[in-house]
């Protein structure tokens, strides 16, 4: 649990700031950052907040969203948007399950401004969405509830309540050490594969760019280690000298 940040983009309503906050703290959450917020009442925020005025104290602020993953291994948005051309998207519990098997990556869950959600490029930035299934007649929800679904999620499957822990939530332990390589590490690499790719001719039409952001998001889903993505790297390297000699093996 120490290892997942909430991050709020663009939170504009200090009543919901607050209520998120004692929220994540009633469920072992305390990593709290926000993104261009804009201007807060302390007094309101603190109200609500009841007795997790920790949590606010402690919270990183960042300019950019960029900013705040730098040091994640995988970044999740929690959307609505969904579709064939839209990222992955697991429910909440679904997405406790997964983080789950995944006991040593460095987390993020991004939440969007309570009025417009997140942004196209704020997804962008992602590698994994996920969703709140709710009435189509009234389909929006209110930043905090949002922020204490997802917490009550992750508690059941992550964290103290052992003895409470549905059956559904059950996973055998990893064997071995496991450190999903972060965000910076996951953007080179696919930089670089993309760069190999683009090397041997296969960008002369456009679409480079969403290709490096699928390769990213596709690494960081799967956990990759940083010795996991080198031997990766190598793949493409060594299928590129290849292609260069015009064919060959071993």
């Amino acid at each position: 649990m120490s290892d997942i940040t909430f991050i709020l983009c663009r939170p504009c309503e200090s009543g919901n700031v607050g209520a998120a906050c004692r929220a994540m703290k009633n469920m072992g959450l305390s990593a709290l950052s926000l993104v261009a917020p804009g201007p807060l009442d302390e007094a309101v925020l603190l109200a609500r907040a009841v007795h997790a005025h920790d949590v606010w104290k402690n919270a990183r602020t960042f300019a950019t969203l960029a900013d705040s993953v730098i040091d994640r291994s995988l970044v999740i948005a929690t959307t609505c948007r969904r579709g064939e051309k839209r990222k992955v998207s697991l429910r909440p519990r679904e997405l406790a399950r997964r983080l789950a098997e995944m006991p040593d990556a460095r987390v993020a869950l991004v939440f969007g401004n309570e009025r417009t959600g997140l942004e196209s490029g704020e997804i962008d930035l992602c590698n994994l969405a996920s969703h709140i299934p709710v009435c189509d007649r009234f389909p929006s929800l209110n930043l905090s509830h949002a922020v204490q679904i997802y917490a009550y999620e992750l508690f059941l499957a992550l964290g103290e309540a052992d003895a409470e822990r549905p059956k559904e939530y059950e996973i055998a332990n990893v064997k071995g050490e496991w450190i999903p390589m972060e965000r910076a590490a996951a953007d080179g690499l696919a930089s670089e594969i993309a760069a190999i790719l683009g090397e041997l001719g296969f960008y002369r039409l456009p679409g480079r760019e969403g290709q490096t952001r699928f390769l990213r998001d596709l690494v960081c889903r799967a956990g990759l280690t940083e010795r996991e993505g080198r031997y990766l790297k190598g793949i493409f390297e060594k299928a590129a000298r290849l292609g260069s000699m015009g064919g060959g093996g071993g």
